[in-house]
């Protein structure tokens, strides 16, 4: 099969704000294609599978989704996708075989709780055909006003909790890809005793957090955990056996169980056939705990006991027991491992089996004047099937139903079915919601189409009914170019949601995997001069909310709650500092700088911001600069080595000294302006020390230096430090970049060739690939250190690797069969399809080519003029921000 799998000679920006459909999306055939498109409607998000119809990730808060909401079926057989077509509005999937063409259309209806999908099968072949379609129908939907953190929680058979790792397994299912589910593949640890807490996916406190295995804890604080106690009693003979008989655990002695106690096993992975068999002895009658758990994982294989019952727990799944366990007697407890369940067994009897997810009793499907509605049984949460022409047969199964259609189509023929899904927690809304966008199919799908186009003309159309802004019109000449533009701008139309925060527009940083309420601190400043021009009303509430919590402790918020979220970062200073200079020196509203929030005005956090150096210099590492201390959590994540003093955010402080300066000269406070002019002198001698030739930056830290090259530390020197640089180090700076880095018409954040690279293969900050504000900020560097050319040449290349779509949180090297390299939007480990930081490409073109970069160094923030033209650039018109 062949396909358009590049976008389409469409003369973008050649005369103004181009059309929707010509900036989104093209056709991308399945072997190119990494990470699958994503649906979102300005109030929750999903992913499309493998298959023609279904849909994960679903998270509309306060509804989500589990598992996957059903595959179609074709003459009895699951087509695979073989390519995708994504636009704003939906997903388009298509499979041609056997004379056949199907065409499916997956849509969030905007702004409305509602799918809808249009399946289309046309006759291809030059007899008559009669074909049976048959669509499953999941709705297993949850209602919960908490849990929304990175790590958000979502339903399944027992309870609600983020389990990464298990739903992606489940996805890999569609279209018959992988046959099971069930179990992980990775080794774990078998513990006795108490669980460790849950979300934290490693086995061990000092494991590696790897991108494609691990997870910090990114929950939200806003809902009580789960008890995590073990129970009192023993354990003895305990053996872990292979499918032929060979013991890969054995522990003959007896293990003392204690309810805070816990005792570390070997490591090992399930496999169909492995069983394990010990001997139980509980202390007391009525115990509730856990007693064996494989791994530290939300899908791990556990054995507890709830008041004495044993209950059997593996992949969202808890099969639990009648009888309790006499307290003092020994009980043999053996469990059995198939590839798609496990079973137990007590004194040789068997007690517990677990099932497909699909059969699963929390969700209650029944037939209704010819609709399936579901309801779930652990929350208020209630779905509805409605259909655009009645199906031949419709019939319950498992936990939802299956619609049925027999088609006889003539050659060159097609037929469509439509299909509604509603959901909400009051029945009969949601049963009316789904009759009637069934009852009126075509409308309901044109109105998402139109919705879109409204949003997108009224984001450059000054004093418009969406936003509080508007961005500017870039015309050029270069079409590449401007589509690096416009597409940036939709990103951060696709990130926006409504519903969040209602009357503040919210603009998410990734998903639909992760994070359906969260923004991160330093995604935003990635886009900070656009979001002031967009949404400066949003941009000032989003900042007071932020100011008065606890910033300088985690990494962003959770705003549906309203609480922190994550560990500290490195960047935060730099991040808020930046967001908030952007937002006064393009609005004007220097009032903002003394409104009080968190106890101190907004220019006392500002101050507090910008001068964090002050509180962060060791005399370990020279006593000058900022020395972020040993964890690389809290700085680049993946990069080992990547601590103490470096280049990238002390260059970041030397900035922010200096824009303080010019503020408090404006607001006549000379002393202080005196004192920050110098002591940002000083931070940048002592950075241009950590020079360490060829285009690298040492990186300081109290048992030694290394020396690294990595795109954040040109970035952030480069644009600070261009004009005080020696020129052989502005040279080399720039050879070094476009030598090592710049690959595949996108770049790696780490040199290849960097001693640390085989340690940091993550495709976002490693040598795998990039973040996508990389390229942005490193176009910007390239432009202030007098390369304008080659900033235009990179950032032209920007749209080539959104993989058919938008820029994802990891963007990754691969190379092809001709061995060209390419960039795509990873999927591999716990990447986003989305994130807002893709933003950062338009940005770019406003800082730097247009040199749009307001600082309170550059005198009084006095507005933008209305147009900006730079030659060989193009032209920025209604440019000035809204009153």
């Amino acid at each position: 099969m062949t396909a358009n799998t590049a976008a389409g000679p469409v003369d973008i920006g050649a005369t103004g704000v181009p059309d929707l459909d010509d900036v989104a999306g093209h056709w991308v055939d399945q072997d190119e294609i990494a990470h699958l498109p994503s649906l979102r409607n300005q109030q929750g998000q999903a992913h499309v599978n493998h298959d023609l119809t279904s849909l994960s990730w679903l998270a509309a808060p306060p509804f989500t989704f589990g598992y996957h909401t059903g595959e179609l079926r074709v003459d009895g057989v699951v087509p695979a996708a073989q390519r995708f077509l994504w636009k704003p509005w939906g997903v388009r999937r298509e499979h041609r075989g056997d004379g056949l063409l199907l065409s499916t259309d997956t849509r969030m209806a905007l702004s409305r709780d509602l799918l809808l999908w249009r399946i289309v099968v046309t006759n291809e072949s030059s007899e008559a055909r009669t074909v049976e379609l048959a669509q499953d129908l999941f709705a297993m939907a949850a209602h919960a006003e908490v849990g929304y953190g990175w790590l958000y929680d979502g339903p399944w058979n027992h309870g609600m909790h983020h389990d990464f790792m298990a739903l992606e397994r489940v996805r890999a299912t569609t279209a018959g890809r992988e046959r099971h589910y069930l179990l992980s593949p990775a080794p774990r640890r078998l513990r006795l005793g108490r669980p460790r807490v849950p979300g934290i996916q490693r086995d061990e406190d000092h494991g590696p957090m790897l991108l494609d295995d691990a997870l910090p804890a990114h929950v939200s604080h806003d809902r009580e955990p789960e008890p995590r106690v073990g129970v009192a009693g023993a354990v003895r003979g305990l053996r872990v056996e292979t499918a032929d008989g060979g013991v890969i655990v054995r522990a003959d002695e007896t293990v003392v169980l204690t309810p805070d106690g816990e005792t570390g096993l070997d490591t090992f992975a399930l496999s169909p056939g492995l069983t394990i068999g010990f001997e139980l002895r509980l202390d007391t009658a009525g115990q509730s705990g856990t007693v064996l758990t494989h791994g530290n994982h939300p899908d791990s294989l556990q054995i507890g006991v709830d008041d004495g019952r044993p209950w059997l727990g593996v992949t969202g799944e808890r099969e639990a027991t009648d009888a309790p366990l006499a307290a003092g007697d020994w009980h043999h407890v053996r469990v059995r491992v198939e590839a798609d369940q496990v079973v137990m067994c007590l004194d040789g009897t068997e007690v517990a089996r677990t099932r497909h997810w699909s059969e699963s009793r929390r969700w209650v499907p029944r037939i209704e004047g010819g609709t399936v509605a579901v309801a779930d049984s652990r929350s208020p949460a209630r779905a509805v099937f409605a259909f655009a022409g009645p199906p031949a047969g419709l019939r319950i199964e498992g936990a939802g139903g299956r619609a049925t259609w027999t088609c006889r189509i003539e050659p060159g023929g097609s037929v469509s079915v439509g299909i509604s899904c509603a959901y909400g927690t009051d029945v009969d809304a949601v049963s009316a919601e789904a009759r009637g966008a069934a009852e009126d199919f075509e409308a309901t799908m044109r109105a998402g189409t139109d919705g879109w186009r409204r949003l997108w003309a009224s984001m450059f159309t000054p004093g418009n009914p969406d936003f509080s802004g508007h961005l500017p019109t870039f015309t050029a000449e270069d079409a590449e170019l401007a589509r690096t533009y416009y597409m940036g701008a939709l990103q951060a139309l696709y990130m926006r949601s409504v519903r969040i925060r209602p009357g503040e527009p919210v603009f998410l940083t990734g998903g639909p995997r992760l994070g359906p309420t969260t923004t991160y601190f330093w995604d935003h400043c990635e886009w900070s001069r656009m979001y002031a021009l967009l949404e400066p009303a949003g941009l000032r509430s989003w900042l007071l909310r932020v100011l008065a919590g606890p910033y300088r402790d985690s990494f962003g918020v959770e705003n549906l709650g309203g609480g922190p979220l994550g560990n500290a970062y490195s960047s935060t200073d730099y991040a808020l500092f930046r967001l908030i200079e952007h937002y006064v020196c393009v609005t004007g509203d220097l009032a903002f700088l003394e409104e009080t929030v968190g106890g101190t005005t907004v220019l006392g956090h500002l101050e507090r911001l910008g001068l964090g150096w002050r509180d962060r210099r060791s005399p370990a590492t020279g006593g000058v600069l900022a020395d972020f201390g040993d964890d690389p959590w809290q700085l680049l994540e993946c990069v080992p080595t990547y601590t103490g003093v470096v280049a990238s955010f002390n260059a970041a402080y030397v900035a922010s000294t200096r824009s303080l300066a010019g503020l408090y000269r404006r607001l006549g406070r000379r002393e202080d302006a005196d004192r920050a002019e110098t002591e940002a002198g000083q931070l940048a001698d002592a950075l241009v020390d950590l020079y360490a030739g060829s285009g690298r930056w040492q990186v300081r830290r109290p048992d030694g230096t290394d020396t690294i090259g990595h795109c954040l530390d040109f970035g952030l020197v480069a644009a600070t430090l261009h004009r005080e640089l020696p020129d052989g180090i502005r040279r080399e700076m720039t050879d070094f970049v476009t030598d090592r880095l710049l690959v595949g018409g996108w770049m790696r954040a780490l040199s290849p060739d960097d001693p640390i690279a085989a340690a940091s293969d993550r495709p976002d900050h490693g040598a795998g690939g990039a973040f996508p504000a990389w390229p942005a900020i490193t176009a910007h560097g390239l432009a202030r250190l007098g390369h304008r050319d080659r900033a235009i040449a990179l950032l032209r290349d920007l749209p080539s690797a959104a993989s058919g779509g938008l820029w994802g949180q990891a963007m990754e090297i691969v190379t092809g069969a001709d061995g060209r390299h390419r960039a795509r939007v990873a999927e591999r480990g716990v990447a986003t399809r989305e994130c807002i930081a893709g933003a950062a490409g338009a940005e770019a073109v406003l800082s730097a080519l247009f040199d749009i970069n307001p600082t309170f160094a550059t005198g009084t923030p006095a507005g933008l003029p209305a147009a900006l033209s730079v030659e060989g650039v193009g032209t920025l018109t209604r440019l000035g921000p809204a009153a």
